[in-house]
């Protein structure tokens, strides 16, 4: 581990090692306020000496690291590609888009997958649901959990909310009692 200056007067803390032949400089963080101390770039050298003992670049991981935040989908962007992709009827399409437009994207619409908690979910379906539509409410816990299911399978490496908010604790139904008569409802009476 050193500490390079740079043409700026910036002062950073970087790891060089040798993996498989190669030489690869990993830069811990800038130091100085709001940056690392030497404490903190000691801690992370540590963990990179760990990481390339264990056959792995941590200059790699740290690229990948920001390339998968750069690349991280919003739910709006996800939800896009689920409808794109998703088979179902035409009715049930439109129904669910009008549901993701109304109730999920003004809430959502810059926020990244990995960003939704199951209670941020709990709490916009509690929303819906105080507004009078207890069943437009699961019907968005369902679309958050097809959006995040879609996007797991094409890759995402996130957690789906919807795992932990069971429909049962958005809202319940009750079946209605229906009776039906057999026969005639009003039989007449003989003289």
């Amino acid at each position: 581990m050193y500490v390079a200056v740079l043409p700026s007067g910036a002062i950073s803390f970087r790891y060089d090692y040798r993996l498989n032949g190669r030489r690869e400089t990993l830069t811990l963080g800038a130091y100085g306020p709001g940056g690392l101390t030497l404490a903190e770039a000691r801690e992370r050298c540590l963990v990179a000496r760990k990481t390339v003992a264990g056959g792995q670049s941590p200059a790699q991981e740290k690229r990948r690291a920001k390339r998968r935040a750069a690349e991280a989908p919003t739910i709006a962007a996800a939800g896009k590609r689920w409808f794109d992709g998703a088979r179902m009827a035409e009715s049930t399409r439109a129904m669910r888009k009008a549901i993701f437009d109304r109730d999920i994207l003004p809430t959502w619409k810059n926020r990244l997958l990995s960003e939704i908690t199951p209670d941020d979910l709990r709490g916009l379906c509690a929303k819906v649901k105080e507004r009078g539509a207890p069943a437009t409410a699961i019907h968005v816990r369902d679309i958050i959990k097809q959006i995040y299911g879609h996007a797991i399978l094409h890759g995402e490496k996130v957690a789906n909310p919807a795992d932990e908010v069971g429909p049962a604790s958005i809202a319940t139904f009750m079946p209605k009692d229906r009776a039906f008569a057999v026969g005639n409802p009003h039989p007449v009476q003989p003289d």
